[in-house]
């Protein structure tokens, strides 16, 4: 089974019993979970760290654009930020219970919101092709809690507890 189809499915049943309909943002979280099944994903290297693990390091990641003047690259900010707000969305919403025990729900959720509406702002002022994208960065800034949720609720029924899941199967006790 295609991963990435596997996601998109499970993404598109909670949609459904979340009453979310078809969301435009559906199929950018089934993207987002397929990218972040590598885990090389979920935590890049960084231009001053060699593994960005935290919303601190990456936020401090974002920061190095404009600290040498010379090497100022403003699209690195961008895709620090769209990190960011995939980042803080994705552990929210599929490890939550960690982000409960290791930081604040509240702090990833305010910056993820900032980080997609920095993306929204950039991508709305710039070219036409990434104006496109734009609604879609303001949708995931405005209904972050809502995704997460949505998230949450697709791991709980899709993934883990749900009995035809082979994950399903290596639960212990």
């Amino acid at each position: 089974m295609e991963l990435r189809g596997f996601f998109d499915r499970a993404l598109r049943a909670s949609f459904h019993d979340l009453a979310l309909g078809n969301d435009p943002a559906s199929p950018y979280l089934a993207d987002l979970l397929t990218r972040f099944a590598r885990t090389e994903n979920l935590y890049p290297r960084g231009v001053t760290m060699p593994r960005l693990e935290t919303v601190v390091d990456l936020l401090l990641e974002a920061e190095t654009v404009w600290e040498d003047p010379k090497h100022f690259k403003p699209e690195h900010e961008v895709a620090v930020s769209r990190h960011i707000g995939d980042f803080t969305l994705f552990m929210t919403g599929i490890f939550r219970e960690r982000v409960e025990r290791t930081a604040s729900i509240g702090y990833y959720v305010t910056q993820g919101k900032r980080a997609y509406h920095f993306v929204w702002e950039h991508d709305r002022a710039s070219s036409r092709a990434a104006a496109d994208a734009a609604p879609l960065y303001r949708r995931l800034a405005d209904g972050f809690e809502r995704y997460a949720g949505a998230l949450d609720y697709t791991r709980r029924v899709y993934f883990i507890d749900h009995p035809q899941h082979p994950f399903f199967q290596l639960r212990f006790g």
